[in-house]
């Protein structure tokens, strides 16, 4: 008989051989996922004076991330706690200031941030590990702030149904955080996720691949967001400080047959897609420069269980197209550190605090899912299977509108902030003092 992956981790949690525990941990809060929501979510509460773990499962940072871009409502967080000027100052970074949809036609449509205004107009990328590191400095200044690095979670601490915290193995061997409230941030193949007595998630979003790569960046080259589409072969392009990062759109399953065809057939589509390229794609000279990244998009029904709480990619797996998935789980901790960090500095956390966080973050994204959805099936998917012809396929008039400015800053707003963006309150803007 087969079991589902939930069984599985009951399972294991319900008959692994005991271990014996090196040490116990007692915190207010234990944040699962060293990302950015975990991150930021851990720095707001350290803030106030909360007793804050994170536990992250690698020995670092610096790992190879795809997406390493901070749109503007992430800068307004860091602004409200006095964090983007020092960020922008002390780490290096592009600010791309400029988005140019793959629209058929031979005059570019080239969309500017600054018409919506704000103090950040630009989309900021920078290297994800820079980014992290920077918040994690930030957070050890506090007292209430305690990182752990190689940190494996492995089970959840339940007490009557009530999860008291996590119990993780390291290298010296296992131990125990116990908390108040658990939060599980820990990305798209969260192990909280799996522990957890939720329900199974809803599929928002039929699967596409997407082969990420890089290649150098040269003077006199255009500067933005691009993206390029012929015969059926897309190529989404991100500006970096020194190099270009490209990810090359496929159907699902698609990556087989074009890694059959050899690296030379694949070099040949991306100088087809970008002939501005052509001069530098011999730099991909072997498959394992790639990195291949599958696109399903989900959420959970419900985010939360007694004493732990699902955020980000670990609550709703987002997709990459629109950038939103830092986004949005950025927005998620700071609304969780808006709602919880009164119950949090009571000692009282009840299942209405908990759900208030998913009622306020749940319908933006379940709009934005079902954008990305239509998306996927009206634009993106008929661009993938079309043999003719350059850029995404529009229905009629489509091209003429989004040629318009009040048009082209919808989508605009919705890369830059989200639906209904999350600012700080003032007491979690204050910190200590408030």
């Amino acid at each position: 008989m087969a079991i589902d992956v939930r069984q599985q981790a009951e399972q294991a949690q319900t008959h692994a051989p005991p271990h014996e525990v090196r040490d116990v941990h007692q915190t207010t809060c234990c944040v699962v996922g060293g990302g950015p929501a975990g991150v930021i979510l851990a720095l707001l509460l350290a803030r106030q004076g909360i007793p804050t773990v994170l536990l992250e499962s690698h020995a670092d940072f610096d790992r190879d991330f795809r997406g390493d871009s901070i749109p503007p409502a992430i800068m307004e967080i860091l602004e409200d706690i006095g964090l983007a000027g020092r960020l922008l100052e002390t780490v290096p970074h592009t600010e791309v200031r400029r988005v140019v949809p793959p629209l058929p036609g031979r005059t570019p449509l080239s969309i500017d941030f600054s018409t919506l205004g704000g103090k950040f107009p630009f989309m900021t990328f920078m290297r994800q590990a820079a980014f992290l590191e920077f918040l994690a400095a930030e957070a050890s200044r506090y007292s209430a702030f305690h990182l752990v690095t190689g940190a494996n979670v492995r089970g959840l601490i339940d007490e009557a149904g009530v999860v008291r915290g996590v119990r993780y193995q390291a290298a010296d061997g296992w131990h125990e955080v116990r908390a108040l409230l658990t939060v599980g941030a820990d990305g798209r193949f969260s192990r909280l996720r799996q522990l957890s007595k939720l329900p199974a998630p809803i599929k928002t979003s039929p699967p596409i691949d997407i082969l990420w790569f890089r290649l150098s960046k040269q003077a006199g080259d255009p500067e933005g967001i691009m993206g390029g589409f012929r015969m059926g072969r897309g190529l989404i392009m991100l500006e970096r400080t020194d190099h270009w990062q490209l990810g090359h759109v496929l159907p699902k399953g698609g990556y087989q047959q074009l890694h059959a065809a050899g690296i030379e057939a694949f070099r040949n589509t991306i100088a087809e897609i970008t002939p501005w390229l052509h001069g530098r794609v011999d730099e991909l000279r072997e498959w394992k420069q790639c990195s291949l990244l599958a696109v399903e998009s989900d959420r959970l029904p419900r985010w939360y269980q007694p004493g732990l709480l699902l955020i980000g990619d670990a609550a709703h797996v987002m997709s990459p197209i629109g950038g939103n998935g830092i986004n949005y789980a950025v927005q998620d901790a700071a609304a969780a550190a808006n709602i919880l960090s009164g119950p949090l500095k009571r000692g009282r956390m009840s299942l209405r605090d908990l759900a208030a966080v998913q009622r306020r973050r749940d319908w933006p994204t379940r709009i934005t899912q079902a954008i990305v959805n239509r998306i996927q099936d009206s634009v993106l998917g008929p661009a993938l299977q079309s043999t003719a012809g350059t850029g995404v396929p529009l229905p009629p008039g489509a091209t003429f509108l989004f040629r318009l400015p009040v048009v082209q800053r919808l989508p605009l707003a919705w890369i830059a902030y989200g639906l209904w963006p999350v600012r700080l309150n003032a007491a979690v803007r204050a910190g200590a003092h408030s």
